[in-house]
């Protein structure tokens, strides 16, 4: 187990027994401007909760019924809570709801304050109910078995206590180099985001490590990152037994190993690693277990490797309700701005917010909406209070109608005509996207959502679909011919609102004496002011030059190639076609649909323009226009699709007496391939790139 603090375990006392007052009085003084009047909440969910106990039950697989009182408490988890637990178990359901209502924070909670100042920077000040119940229990180097949702928190509810604890050690035995945490999580993406979150509240802490490490990337950054020494490690089953083989990560001072997702790693065909890491770790180890559901497997695993856990339950109920429409469109990065002010165009919306991933950003995009003559405005962590609030005020009476802001510059808002939520960088977690679409549809108010997704991107929707228990339904950009029609009819509704509520008098009397001097007509007149108003903008778009039938277009391609099969013949390309020879292939378990994203998106040429597809073991083979665009192959350069540099060149056919291409054991990143992964089909766990990141 974590070695005891005597120091945080005094201030722990201290802590608990301020008063509510006092704990009020310390909180205010930690709360960001931006969220003085509303605290803002991780893991934005309507939850409730209940907390019981759950012990090894060695003779579930013998048949035998249990005698001991482990045993017997054991039997709550397979059964029907027995009744002289109710009263026990909602009892603590009660309470647990009480102190929620009552306003928990993470400051009453013990977290070391490097932990906290990291947390009062990015705007978090409540801890969500998951939060609440296992962030004590792991300070107190309790085993803990999480059941909860996506979105409802939980990887802050493991984090947080974890970079405490290392904090509290470092202060007592100086800062190490050794690996103290293990996050294991099914796929490269949860891995990347868990990461991420590590290093977002480790901002304080004194020399901190955290390296993601998964499959399908060159081993040589991740042997350099585990060189160096890095405190947390958040990796994929099978990547993390590749490094145990090869005697690379070293877990033998490791404290602290959390099974994130764990449900959906024994869905995944991953069982038995993550057994066999759990039997190769230190016996003295903490274990946190979350999973979205309790399988007998799960349960199996609970019973045999954790230490009398706690089990934390908790019920999610949605809070985007069916009065929010959500909708994603797909489209190129470099067309999302034409997409959004086409949308505003052809669609009414009241009050509008555009979430942003960068402070940059939202200054950025809001001057470029103001050039389109749309009222925008920008709001983030650097904005001033006072500024801010004149913003949002502005945005309430009207004076301007899109804000376009960061995450944690819209925590709290609440503005009734917000009608409209644009994610025009789609967030890092389901956790983000919950929170940012709550701006719209409040107090029963419908509200509609829209999200911008690149192709590569669109793995997210699934997450999100889960967490919101909502379709996310498909939208198109409007055409040029939906826009031109639109602006007609506002041209039309302007002319007649005109006539009906202002005093014409004085300029009719004009019109009329210069229709009398130079003998032209008043239609002529009219359309001459027209054009004066449009002060050389053009007033319909080009319908032969139109970016949403391209998008389109090209979001068809991304979304069919898949099922577009190779031509036969190697050296026969289509008439006007050139074959290239990308260095990717089935080994690095990549899809047509990918490659035609990066030639596509990073090339800059049409999905329509991609010819026949051939996926080889080591590489592919793609038809492409003789005549490419200029700088095509420089755009390309970088470009890795599956975690491999794609390395595009001219295909010369076969090379050799081995057949193109054919290698007997390939060993291009250093590494070796075991027997486990020639099993493992359909799985994310050898795909993407890894790098550690350092703090």
């Amino acid at each position: 187990m974590w070695l005891e603090c005597v120091g945080e375990s005094e201030r722990r006392r201290k802590a608990c027994a301020r008063t509510p007052q006092q704990n009020e009085e310390k909180v205010t003084e930690n709360i960001p401007a931006e969220n003085a009047e509303q605290g803002a909440t991780l893991g934005n969910t309507e939850e409730t909760l209940s907390v019981e106990k759950t012990v090894e039950e060695s003779s579930l697989e013998t048949g035998e019924k249990p005698t001991n009182e482990k045993a017997d408490a054991a039997e709550s988890m397979t059964a029907e809570p027995r009744e002289d637990n109710a009263a026990t178990k909602k009892n603590t359901e009660d309470n647990t709801h009480e102190s929620h209502e009552e306003g928990t924070r993470f400051t009453d909670l013990g977290l070391d304050p490097r932990v906290l100042s990291a947390l009062e920077e990015v705007g978090y000040e409540k801890p969500s109910p998951i939060q609440e119940q296992t962030i004590p229990l792991l300070l107190d180097g309790k085993d803990v078995v999480g059941l909860a949702q996506t979105g409802t928190g939980k990887t802050a509810a493991f984090a947080l206590p974890a970079l405490s604890r290392m904090a509290e050690l470092a202060d007592i035995n100086g800062v190490s180099r050794d690996t103290q945490v293990l996050v294991l999580a099914p796929t490269r993406e949860l891995a990347l985001q868990v990461a991420e979150a590590f290093s977002s509240y480790a901002t304080h802490m004194e020399d901190f490590t955290v390296l993601p490490i998964y499959g399908g990337s060159p081993y040589g950054p991740q042997l350099a990152g585990l060189r160096r020494g890095a405190q947390v490690v958040v990796g994929t089953p099978g990547r993390v037994i590749d490094h145990l083989e090869k005697g690379s990560l070293d877990l033998s001072n490791l404290q602290y190993l959390v099974l994130d997702e764990a449900d959906e790693m024994l869905r995944m065909g991953f069982a038995e690693d993550v057994e066999t890491i759990l039997e190769g770790t230190p016996d003295a180890k903490q274990v946190a277990l979350f999973s979205a559901t309790m399988p007998n497997s799960i349960r199996k695993i609970a019973q045999q490797y954790l230490n009398d856990p706690t089990e934390v339950r908790v019920k999610t109920k949605t809070t985007t309700g069916a009065n929010i429409r959500q909708r994603y469109m797909q489209v190129m990065h470099s067309h999302k701005l034409d997409a959004m002010t086409r949308v505003l165009e052809v669609e009414n919306y009241d009050g509008i917010i555009v979430f942003v991933r960068t402070k940059k950003e939202t200054e950025e995009v809001a001057d470029k909406l103001k050039a389109r003559g749309f009222q925008a405005a920008a709001i983030n962590g650097d904005i001033p209070q006072q500024l801010r609030e004149r913003t949002v005020d502005a945005l309430r009476d009207g004076r301007i109608d899109i804000l376009v802001a960061t995450d944690v510059a819209a925590r709290g808002l609440d503005v009734e005509r917000i009608s409209l939520v644009v994610n025009y960088d789609i967030p890092h977690d389901t956790e983000s996207y919950v929170h940012r679409i709550g701006r719209t549809g409040r107090a029963g108010r419908d509200g509609e959502a829209i999200l911008f997704v690149t192709p590569r991107e669109k793995y997210m929707l699934r997450q999100i679909e889960k967490a919101t228990r909502q379709k996310v339904e498909p939208m198109h950009m409007p055409t040029a011919q939906d826009v031109n029609s639109s602006r007609k009819q506002r041209f039309a509704e302007q002319i007649t609102e005109t006539i009906e509520t202002e005093d014409l008098n004085f300029f009719r009397k004009i019109i009329e004496d210069y229709e009398n001097e130079h003998d032209t007509t008043a239609e002529d007149i009219a359309a001459a002011l027209a054009v004066i108003a449009q002060q050389g903008r053009a007033f319909f778009l080009d319908e032969n030059d139109d970016i949403a039938r391209k998008s389109r277009a090209f979001a068809d391609d991304t979304k069919d190639c898949g099922k577009r099969g190779p031509k036969k013949g190697r050296n026969h390309s289509d008439e006007g076609m050139v074959n290239y020879k990308l260095n990717v292939g089935r080994a690095s378990r990549v899809k047509a649909s990918a490659i035609v994203g990066a030639l596509a998106n990073e090339g800059g040429i049409k999905g329509s323009q991609i010819g026949s597809i051939d996926i080889r073991q080591h590489f592919t083979i793609v038809g492409l226009p003789e005549d490419l665009p200029k700088g095509f192959f420089d755009r390309l350069r970088d470009t890795k699709v599956a975690g491999e540099f794609i390395n595009i060149r001219k295909d010369r056919g076969p090379q050799g007496g081995g057949g193109r291409g054919f290698r007997r054991n390939d060993r291009r990143d250093g590494g070796f391939r075991s027997r486990r992964d020639d099993h493992r089909g359909g799985r994310d766990d050898r795909r993407g790139k890894s790098h550690g990141k350092r703090y």
